[in-house]
């Protein structure tokens, strides 16, 4: 299962600059080409070692599982950014992506790739191998219909009309394997090398109508990666199946990789459900990075019996700010002492301590483990129900009810929703609800289905929402808090930041060339959000855990530094990191062990800890 959650700079190998030249244009089905400058300097990666196992098996179907079924096919457009969205879109590779070891970028759909000396942009020659999996080639044409489509108003998505209008200039074709992408800025070669290897989408197989959202909804399109969807039951399950003779079975990278047939995805909404399915060996793997998941739930016959084995493995993931936002377009919210009264009303260290065990670190700013660009200077407000009451006083709530909650003087109760996704969080938020009481602040809860607990909070809907963001190898900040993506929905500024001074430092940020002065603005932008309190920083939890049936395997080393997830089945890149679909299916074992349990034979019991890459 794909859990929400989200930087190290990546270690590039040096290119020389190019010299800028006039490019004359020629006609081309897409649009005008150009012609290729000359003297670029070509750089490509096929020395960084592999990292998946070579005795890995092809076969099998590897059975996962989501909370809710998807609104939608599309990667874009409305409700297109839900749970499942970490599947559908890792189902087309970007151009490149960074190897999870040595963080050198590495070939995906290009082979090859060059700058400019503009320090705009990055030449990519795609390789020839690449195909959609209806048999029709790769082309540079993708990329040009591309950003047609994502600066388009028919796929009714303001993020990505925004995001390809402003920080992606141009995309260039020299011929059908050739191309060019133009920043909107001059950026850093690593910056471009974040920014524009984007994905394409087959233009051969898309036309863009007024009304594109709905006949594309459930329109399953051709991909470039080696899983399509396939079979689909309406809120029941969504299978993946293995492109027959995909094309990157061969190259380097890819090598001993998504090795099942079959993923199907099944729909279970309650986790709890969804452990018994995993006991009974309807799923195959189960995160466990839960605490009451890890050190109770796991006490079972199945494990004990070693048909189920657990795996805990430390990695160097950048970790995703998860907390709660305050959606300060909220008339409650939007008073600065309101917010700063809930920072010290939440007893977030006694929950880390008590319902999590201890397993879990407290998450001091919007973020942490990336580098300069975290500021280590901001510390965690800590549980204080008498400041909090200060503050709570400032904003008028100074009388207490008879049920020991604050009111002003109309009478109104200080109370704060908050809306959540996991029901498995609501031990956690019930703990913080009876302890903010101390305050004078009731906590109301709202679980709500993934789906449309996360369409509620792109349109604004919500109060207060727990949750966590997805994270790159360094920080994304134009999408949540530059004031142009507040009180407007289908935006990911949920918490409505509408700041001139964090706007300013945000654009700064994007266009900062030096990285030194960019990890400095990125400390400068967590500074602010301190200030403005809309964030509540929770936890941050430096590993993760599963549990698998014995026939599920893995490399030896059993994932990478930057893999946040250790039975992902595909490729991972949407991290930045191509780290996934290192699992195989053991036919053999699995035979072996449905054979053991009829006849009540068990295996040793197996509980690892991988800590090839802690972080001492």
């Amino acid at each position: 299962m794909r859990h929400p959650s989200f930087s190290i700079i990546p270690s590039l190998p040096g290119i020389m600059r190019v010299t800028a030249m006039l490019l004359p244009f020629c006609w081309s089905p897409f649009g005008w080409s150009a012609t290729l400058p000359a003297d670029l300097k070509w750089e490509s990666n096929d020395t960084d070692p592999v990292y998946a196992d070579p005795e890995a098996k092809r076969g099998g179907t590897f059975r996962d599982f989501i909370s809710s079924f998807p609104l939608t096919l599309r990667k874009y457009g409305p409700d297109s950014n839900g749970g499942f969205a970490a599947y559908v879109r890792e189902t087309n590779l970007p151009l490149l992506s960074t190897h999870p070891v040595t963080r050198n970028p590495i070939p995906m759909l290009a082979n090859q790739w060059a700058f400019g000396a503009d320090n705009k942009t990055l030449y990519f020659r795609i390789n020839p191998k690449a195909r959609w999996s209806d048999g029709q080639p790769v082309t540079a044409d993708d990329w040009v219909f591309t950003l047609k489509m994502m600066r388009s108003k028919e796929i009714n998505d303001p993020w990505y009309n925004n995001y390809y209008s402003t920080q992606i200039s141009e995309v260039t074709k020299f011929d059908d394997h050739t191309l060019a992408i133009t920043s909107g800025t001059e950026k850093s070669r690593e910056d471009l090398l974040e920014a524009l290897p984007f994905t394409p989408e087959p233009s051969h197989a898309i036309k863009l109508t007024a009304n594109w959202v709905k006949e594309y909804n459930w329109k399953v399109l051709p991909v470039t990666g080696p899983y399509q969807i396939g079979e689909l039951k309406k809120g029941k399950s969504v299978t993946f199946d293995r492109v027959k003779d995909w094309w990157g079975n061969d190259e380097r990278y890819f090598q001993h990789r998504f090795n099942p047939d079959r993923i199907e995805i099944k729909v279970l909404r309650d986790q709890n459900i969804a452990w018994q399915h995993f006991l009974r060996g309807e799923l195959d793997t189960f995160p466990l990075v839960m605490p009451n998941w890890w050190h109770d739930k796991s006490k079972t016959a199945e494990f004990e019996k070693g048909y189920i084995e657990r795996l805990w493995f430390y990695n160097q993931t950048p970790q995703p700010p998860m907390g709660l936002y305050l959606n300060t377009a909220d008339p409650l919210l939007s008073n600065l002492d309101v917010r700063l009264g809930i920072q010290h009303a939440l007893a977030l260290d006694k929950m880390i301590a008590t319902l999590l065990r201890g397993d879990y670190q407290r998450l001091n700013t919007y973020g942490s483990g990336q580098g300069d660009f975290t500021n280590t200077d901001l510390k965690a407000r800590p549980f204080d129900p008498a400041l909090a009451r200060e503050f709570f006083a400032k904003a008028g709530f100074t009388k207490t009810g008879p049920d020991g909650i604050l009111r002003n003087d109309k009478g109104q109760p200080l109370s704060l929703s908050i809306t959540y996704t996991t029901a498995e969080h609501a031990q956690r938020l019930t703990l913080l609800r009876e302890e903010a009481k101390k305050a004078g602040l009731n906590l109301e809860l709202n679980l709500m289905d993934a789906s449309a607990g996360f369409k509620s909070m792109l349109e604004k809907k919500h109060q207060s929402a727990w949750m966590a963001w997805s994270g790159g190898r360094y920080p994304a900040y134009w999408e949540h808090f530059h004031k142009v993506n507040a009180n407007k929905p289908q935006t990911n500024n949920i918490m409505n930041i509408d700041d001139d001074r964090i706007s300013a430092l945000v654009e700064q940020y994007d266009k900062a060339f030096d990285f030194g002065k960019k990890a400095d603005l990125s400390r400068q932008i967590q500074q602010r959000l301190y200030e403005l309190a809309s964030f509540v920083p929770a936890y941050e939890v430096p590993y993760t855990r599963a549990g698998a049936w014995r026939w599920v395997r893995l490399p030896k080393v059993p994932a990478t530094p930057q893999s946040d997830l250790l039975y992902w089945p595909l490729d991972g890149s949407n991290s930045g990191y191509s780290f996934g679909g290192l699992l195989w299916i053991d036919e053999a074992a699995k035979a072996q062990t449905r054979a053991a349990i009829k006849e009540g034979q068990t295996f040793p019991p197996v509980t690892i800890t991988d800590t090839t890459y802690q972080q001492k």
